[in-house]
């Protein structure tokens, strides 16, 4: 009898929700070996393109795929700059305790993925009703990720039940998977168990993600005739953009050079108004993940950038990387050293972080390659997330540790 595979992520999408979409592309490759595949999701996201369909006020189940089902728990919908998102992660979670085997197949397998990191405690108590495995997958690290992005102090209240529930999810999971490199000594130290730590990163399909034309309302947006470094993901805090933005103000005289920003996020007003009357940037609306790499041919350069913090020398795994690479560009990261993919593959050029003069000077030596040493740095990159990174790969590593 196939094994039923329980998957909590808040945050996760179908494949056409446009956004969070890893484990729906693992669920792909679970099911060819067997699975049975509940993915519980919220009912509402504000990074979707598509919200789901809502039939009912606690769980609506739809069946995407055969042996693929997703679970939306109703929450309400919120701004994501409003404590309401905060409000909407702990509805969640709470709801959750409340699923039952009438609602999904018994589980043999719970899989809590955070953020957010509140829904670790159900996750634990729904593992123990049914006799399940329980894997945690971590996204991200809580309670450091708002201490070092939004400042909270350690005592705050939240930060405090935060690293608690971190605590409880480390100690009572069977294994911690990681998609942060860097992260064993931190999590070890908490778990005390370090056998218990795995590493198995974001990753990409290039059978799945699609080539859809983007059209020729947005191609004509992006000038042809210029060196285009481009940026296509979320406008946030964490992807450190305002210094991406201050490189394109200081060469906005330049004629040469043209910068592309394509998504959405709650900076984003900020920045039109920062480089309101420049002709030097183009800020162009998120786009279907299937049109990504049609819309990547039109960059010379991709970029990605994030802070010096200590947050980040536990690792990172953008999303973007694999995109970016898959497509064979040359990227520019704003970074410090931390072996990420970049580092690794040798497939473009790191820069000090926080500082729009050294992002120029990394756009400049970028223009000054030729289109051959260019092409050579995007090849490595593709190598490297084709071997390293692709989901039928990934996807063998969790196959272990399910049958472990």
């Amino acid at each position: 009898m196939a094994k039923t595979i329980w998957v909590i992520n808040q945050f996760a999408g179908k494949q056409d929700s446009g956004w969070g979409e890893r484990h729906y592309y693992f669920a792909r490759h679970w099911v060819q070996k067997g699975y049975d595949v509940k993915i519980i999701s919220g009912s509402f996201n504000h990074l979707f393109k598509i919200q789901p369909k809502i039939t009912s006020k606690t769980f609506t189940t739809e069946t995407v795929e055969k042996n693929i089902t997703f679970c939306w728990v109703k929450i309400a919908k919120y701004n994501p700059e409003s404590v309401f998102k905060l409000w909407s992660m702990i509805v969640f979670s709470y709801k959750i305790f409340f699923l039952s085997k009438r609602v999904l197949n018994k589980p043999d397998i719970v899989l809590i993925s955070s953020m957010p990191i509140f829904s670790v405690l159900p996750a634990y108590f729904l593992s123990e009703k049914y006799k399940a495995k329980l894997l945690f997958e971590v996204r991200d690290l809580w309670p450091q990720t708002p201490i070092h992005l939004k400042g909270y102090k350690k005592w705050h209240p939240m930060v405090l039940l935060m690293a608690s529930l971190e605590k409880l999810g480390y100690r009572k999971a069977k294994y911690i998977i990681s998609v942060l490199p860097n992260s064993s000594e931190y999590i070890n130290k908490i778990s005390k168990k370090p056998k218990k730590w795995v590493y198995i990163p974001n990753g990409i399909d290039k059978n799945m993600v699609g080539n859809e034309s983007i059209g020729n309302d947005i191609k004509k947006q992006i000038p042809s005739d210029k060196f285009v470094i481009g940026y296509a993901g979320t406008v946030g805090l964490a992807n450190a953009m305002g210094d991406f933005i201050s490189a394109s103000i200081i060469l906005k005289d330049n004629n040469d050079i043209h910068f592309v920003m394509v998504g959405e996020g709650y900076l984003k007003k900020d920045y039109l108004k920062e480089t309101k009357g420049n002709s030097n940037i183009t800020f162009i609306p998120k786009i279907d993940k299937s049109k990504v790499q049609d819309l990547l041919k039109l960059f010379n350069v991709c970029y990605v950038g994030r802070f010096d913090l200590p947050l980040y020398k536990h690792g990172v795994s953008y999303n973007k990387y694999f995109d970016y690479m898959l497509a064979k560009k040359t990227i520019l990261e704003s970074s410090s050293l931390i072996k990420d993919p970049v580092e690794l593959s040798g497939c473009g050029i790191i820069v000090k972080p926080e500082s729009a003069e050294a992002i120029v000077e990394g756009i400049n030596a970028l223009y000054n390659m030729t289109q051959a040493e260019r092409d050579k740095l995007g090849k490595r990159g593709y190598k490297y997330v084709i071997k390293h990174h692709n989901f039928e790969f990934l996807s063998e590593k969790y196959i272990d540790l399910f049958e472990s």
